[in-house]
């Protein structure tokens, strides 16, 4: 391979990665300085949540598919929370073994 196509190949490599890094909105989000652990609080809070708009909703005397109905939507977004945190946790590791 000559010196010219190792330069190309070596130049490629690099804007591949840098894009791949430019795209990456989990390493944006941890670079702005969220932490994993504020995403799992944030997934445990979304169950207490779920929970206290279930209760308080049956308590008002909201009928029962509604009151399920707010229990499961704010209850979704626990795993996107988990999801979220795993995935800073990842990025927070890569950083430090790049440290």
């Amino acid at each position: 391979m000559t010196d010219i196509a190792r330069e190309a190949k070596k130049r490629a490599k690099t804007a591949t990665d840098d894009m791949l890094t430019t795209l990456d909105p989990i390493k944006a989000l941890s670079d702005t300085g969220f932490k994993s652990s504020w995403a799992y609080l944030g997934g445990f809070a979304s169950i207490g949540l779920s929970l206290a708009t279930w209760l308080v909703s049956r308590g008002k005397g909201d009928d029962k598919p509604q009151s399920d109905r707010w229990g499961i939507f704010i209850g979704h977004w626990a795993p996107t929370f988990f999801a979220l945190g795993i995935a800073l946790r990842h990025q927070e590791e890569s950083d430090e073994r790049r440290a």
